[in-house]
């Protein structure tokens, strides 16, 4: 079966190089991208994501394709390529790449589109396609294959096979890797969704759960973290109101979660690639038949409302505290997304930034792992890497980073200072917290 089966993985970002790693440890995998320079850093045995450790990158590596026929002595491990031709003797196609949404929150389903005009260019009788891609119910089958079938010249489900495995990649998260978490799996028809479901539950020591279609798999994804951007819409909702009177949010959570049944849902920005996305994908098809979702989108305007609150709630404990906020030094400690993780996709923390830039404060962002050239390509906003060499009037507390959470941030603060703390996670020192 091993030696039949040869992968290709479209798009190694952040859930895309993790598949193909654990997918090399069994069979010939190509990882396919666009981006040369991330292939150039694949290919020296690094990865700048931090998903996956070099010495485990590099001992499934090869410098050979293991899928060409020439090559099929080579039964298992990853080569990492940009060109379309590394990839046509490939009989499973994994699509991997990310599903964002544009400036008006709309679904953006461009990388969608490309990677299968791609894979098209490839596809041949007995390939199957499986998309991992967040989506919302009906994309693959009502748009994906469509574009399949054009390019390729080949029929769905006679000639060519597709399949739907959602995403569950946690970025930063070395624990719940992608091998411990469950997997859903599906298939156009019965039989290749037993294939797909076989296929994963191969190298998933989690296990897998088969869905009966693809939309019931595509639904169950892109719910998963509708649910999660509800639920902390509610405790970012409970923030603002206690705050109001006076009552610590996060000792309220506290208590109420001595009951068995309370979810530990906290406070916060909600941003990133998939919580603060998906809920446009599901809201989206639900108004294109005619359904206003009045929960998810309320959910969605609260939540992006949190930077302008948090910065609102900063700017008030300086006034208190004497601070003249127009010009003040304000260090944002964190610019990505979550902790321990340098993505800067979909990173609200811009939003605190903004805002508080428009109070007149002068803020200088520090993060250690984001890269300051993607920063300043992606929202204009210089960062540094360094540890800064200065005192300042307000100290924010944006990420949890665990290079932050083991520094004296005294250090960083003048004798009449504001530190507040949006990820709730500090002890000592703090004047405010989400």
């Amino acid at each position: 079966m091993n030696s039949e089966i040869k992968i290709a993985v479209i798009g190694l970002g952040y859930v895309g190089l993790p598949l193909a790693r654990l997918f090399a440890t069994k069979y010939a995998v190509v990882g396919f991208d666009i981006n040369q320079n991330r292939i150039d850093e694949l290919r020296s045995g690094i990865d700048s994501t931090l998903e996956i450790s070099n010495e485990v990158l590099q001992g499934v590596l090869l410098d050979k394709n293991p899928c060409l026929n020439e090559e099929s002595t080579l039964k298992t491990g990853l080569y990492c390529s940009s060109r379309i031709t590394d990839i046509e003797d490939c009989n499973y196609y994994i699509v991997t790449v990310p599903t964002p949404v544009d400036k008006n929150n709309r679904p953006d389903l461009t990388p969608l589109y490309k990677s299968s005009e791609t894979v098209a260019q490839v596809l041949k009788k007995g390939d199957t396609v499986i998309y991992e891609s967040t989506v919302y119910p009906g994309v693959t089958e009502e748009e994906c294959v469509p574009v399949l079938e054009k390019i390729s010249g080949l029929t769905f489900n006679q000639d060519f096979f597709a399949g739907y495995s959602p995403e569950r990649i946690n970025p930063g998260d070395k624990e719940h890797t992608v091998d411990k978490i469950l997997k859903v799996t599906s298939g156009s028809t019965p039989e290749v969704g037993q294939k797909v479901n076989e296929l994963y539950l191969s190298v998933i020591t989690a296990g897998t759960y088969l869905a009966p279609s693809i939309k019931v798999a595509e639904a169950a994804k892109v719910i998963e973290n509708s649910q999660r951007d509800i639920n902390i819409a509610f405790v970012n909702e409970l923030a603002k109101i206690f705050n109001l009177m006076n009552i610590d949010t996060h000792e309220v959570l506290a208590a109420a979660g001595t009951k068995w049944n309370f979810l530990p849902f906290k406070p916060g920005l909600v941003g990133g690639h998939c919580i603060g996305v998906d809920p446009y994908y599901l809201a989206q098809k639900a108004q294109e038949i005619g359904y206003h979702p009045e929960i998810i989108l309320g959910g969605r305007r609260l939540n992006d409302s949190m930077g302008e609150y948090v910065a609102s709630q900063i700017v008030k404990l300086m006034i208190k505290k004497g601070i003249t906020v127009n010009e003040a030094d304000l260090l944002m400690l964190g610019i990505t997304f979550k902790e321990n993780c340098p993505d800067v996709r979909n990173t609200k923390i811009v939003d605190l930034i903004h805002a508080l830039k428009e109070y007149g404060v002068n803020v200088t962002v520090f993060d250690p792992l984001a890269n300051p050239e993607e920063v300043m390509h992606e929202y204009k906003i210089q960062t540094t890497a360094s540890v800064p060499n200065h005192k300042f009037d307000a100290l924010v507390l944006g990420v949890a980073h665990t290079d932050f959470l083991n520094m004296d941030l005294v250090q960083f603060r003048k004798e009449k200072s504001v530190l507040y703390d949006v990820k709730g996670v500090l002890k000592e020192g703090v004047d405010g917290r989400l």
